[in-house]
């Protein structure tokens, strides 16, 4: 049986009024679960969805809550929203205790982003890439704060298929597609990131974590599997291969949040527990956890990913 990490109970207790965090993807799953539980403790939490109305829906029962939720629009799907987003954040907000790169999309049918990119690297990692980068100097500002970048166990590879980051093929024109591989090589690119982001920052006041919440009770597995299989037909089987409700897969964004030890190991990969790591050790999860993958630790794969993904998005070189 699999056993949830949950964060400690007096992490709940924390006064958070007056703080301000962001979470892409707030209208459902984990998203939803995290900005509840930060808005019970007071926080004001900008809800950034692709589709306002529902998130407007999927949050209207938090209007009594100690704290307030704000639902602004964000298609990561589009640079230019990603840049509207963070001008409109800037515009209503003069500070940022936290950013939680929450949304993604997973095993879509070959598809291209606004800006013409491959949908799930665009998705997942480009679009958190450029909002991330924009909204750096306030997080700087509001120090300490702290990034949470949700990956996901397939960095480390999932249905036999490696985890690899190919640079120079990112929208597999010469690979030929495959939905899986690209899932996994945007899930990688999130964790490369988030350990140079932090390497970066250091001494800053801004700690950034890359976590897996778990396998969750959601609909991102729709273009991999009918969704009513794996939210009700598995239900029985959860404690046997780990999957959980939406409440229990956000305890790790929360713990990288709330947790005062957490910037201790700012740059580390966070994990839930899962049946799909290769060992017995790492299906328990850990926080941190070493990741199983050696790319994660490729200093110059970080600085080309870096460099990349800054011309991608039409961000400056760096000196």
């Amino acid at each position: 049986m699999y056993k949830t990490l949950k964060c400690d109970p007096a992490l709940f207790e924390t006064e958070l009024a007056e703080r301000v965090y962001i979470v892409t993807g707030a209208n459902s799953g984990t998203g939803l679960a995290t900005t509840e539980q930060l808005v019970s403790q007071g926080a004001t939490v900008v809800a950034a969805c692709r589709r306002v109305a529902a998130g407007r829906e999927a949050t209207a029962h938090l209007a009594k809550a100690r704290g307030q939720v704000e639902v602004m629009e964000l298609d990561l799907g589009s640079l230019d929203s990603v840049r509207s987003f963070a001008e409109a954040f800037r515009a209503a907000h003069d500070r940022l205790d936290g950013l939680v790169n929450n949304a993604g999309v997973m095993n879509t049918p070959q598809g291209r982003t606004a800006d013409g990119f491959e949908m799930q690297f665009g998705v997942n990692h480009l679009g958190h890439f450029l909002l991330t980068e924009l909204l750096i100097d306030l997080l700087e500002a509001s120090a300490p704060s702290r990034v949470v970048c949700v990956s996901s166990v397939a960095h480390a590879g999932f249905r036999d298929k490696a985890a690899t980051l190919e640079l120079e093929d990112l929208d597999f024109e010469r690979r030929g597609y495959d939905g899986i591989l690209a899932y996994n090589q945007s899930k990688l690119a999130i964790v490369i990131y988030a350990r140079e982001l932090a390497r970066r920052l250091e001494g800053r006041g801004v700690s950034v974590f890359s976590t897996h919440p778990g396998w969750i009770r959601s609909n991102l597995v729709k273009h991999t599997a009918p969704t009513w299989v794996q939210n009700v037909l598995m239900r029985p089987l959860a404690p046997f291969i780990g999957l959980m409700s939406a409440e229990d897969g956000a305890q790790t964004q929360l713990h990288c949040l709330l947790d005062p030890d957490a910037p201790k190991h700012s740059g580390a990969y966070f994990s839930q527990n899962s049946i799909l790591y290769a060992t017995r050790a790492d299906k328990k999860g850990g926080w941190p956890l070493r990741s199983p993958n050696a790319l994660v630790y490729d200093d110059s794969l970080a600085a080309a990913l870096d460099a990349k993904s800054r011309a991608m998005v039409g961000l400056p070189a760096r000196p």
